[in-house]
């Protein structure tokens, strides 16, 4: 299987179980792989063949900035879910960094696999 990606893709939304966190918009970084066969596609040169990782990255920033949850779990979650049924990719793999959630480190958040490879 193929696999298409976004690296680095940024929203920002409410997220956390703190009062700042409800009050503050914070900036989520998200890598996202997703497989998905390219074969027709690069056979026709014809991007109905593929998946459109525009039109993906639109759709999860739109639904990350729209959403309030409580925990990443949550929203790490329901982006696997929407790539899943809405983008029919059998597999995801999904790292959500909440950069500065954790004081003395850089990077913290949550990396989850979904479906069949």
């Amino acid at each position: 299987m193929d696999i298409i990606f976004l690296g680095g893709l940024e929203a920002t939304t409410i997220i956390g179980i703190y009062d700042w966190e409800r009050e503050t918009k914070q900036t989520l970084v998200l890598d996202i792989e997703m497989a998905f066969d390219i074969t027709k596609a690069a056979k026709t040169d014809d991007i109905q063949y593929t998946l459109d990782y525009k039109t993906v990255s639109e759709r999860v920033v739109s639904f990350v900035e729209q959403s309030e949850f409580y925990l990443v779990e949550k929203l790490i979650e329901e982006i696997s879910n929407i790539l899943l049924t809405e983008f029919n990719t059998p597999w995801v793999k999904i790292t959500l960094n909440k950069r500065g959630a954790i004081s003395r480190a850089k990077d913290v958040g949550i990396i989850i696999e979904r479906g069949e490879k």
